[in-house]
């Protein structure tokens, strides 16, 4: 009896430190743009949507970097990292920017500000260029970038939960014209790797209880 309740605890176990392991590292992933939605201004915004890792099923991304060029049926590779786990296109230095980002993707997604808006404001975060397009003026995007900004500043890390970050590598795209590729942000809604850890230690402490006990059966 003892043995087939270890046997059934400890494979559960190891499946959970496997997946918690897994869900923190980063990857590299195959991505195909497919198109992306008309906004207000020349450029598509969110949603761009993409199939990943060759998947058929479509994957909707927001675009943080305005000045790098793709065009509908161009495939590369990236690496997909956690958000706030890596330091992206834009380096650590632009932490800030990726936090800010994050919150205003998630606002779009919610229904709070609109994508034009939220993309523009985007855009505006990491490249000065966009805050010159008249588009970005008359979405109201300065006052979007400026407000989630001040959020950025204090929200703790649990505000960017779900978050991924797709980082082109250069050099795998396969419309060499272009040049580097641009960086995309996506959402998951699936439990944080520490969450998943802190699952894997209870897990840990029950399969101990279970064996101290069974040992005293």
């Amino acid at each position: 009896m003892r043995l087939r309740r270890l046997s059934f605890i400890l494979p559960v176990l190891a499946l959970s430190l496997i997946f918690a392991s897994s869900a923190s590292a980063n990857s590299v992933v195959h991505m195909r743009y497919l198109g992306g939605s008309d906004g207000t201004g020349p450029y598509p915004v969110y949603p761009y949507m993409f199939h990943i890792n060759y998947s058929s099923s479509v994957t909707d991304l927001i675009c943080d970097s305005y000045n790098n060029q793709i065009r509908i049926g161009e495939s590369w590779q990236a690496t997909e990292t956690p958000f706030l786990q890596g330091s992206g296109l834009f380096g650590s230095t632009a932490s800030l920017d990726y936090r800010a980002a994050g919150l205003i993707f998630k606002s779009i997604l919610s229904g709070k500000i609109s994508a034009s808006a939220g993309q523009w404001a985007i855009w505006g975060l990491f490249a000065a260029n966009a805050t010159t397009q008249s588009t970005y003026t008359s979405v109201g995007a300065g006052a979007v970038a400026a407000y989630y900004l001040g959020l950025a500043a204090t929200d703790p890390n649990s505000a960017y939960s779900g978050l991924v970050l797709y980082t082109p590598i250069k050099g795998s795209q396969s419309w060499a014209q272009g040049g580097l590729p641009q960086e995309f942000i996506g959402y998951n809604a699936v439990p944080e790797p520490s969450s998943l850890m802190l699952l894997g230690t209870g897990l840990v402490g029950l399969a101990g209880a279970i064996r101290r006990k069974l040992g005293k059966a």
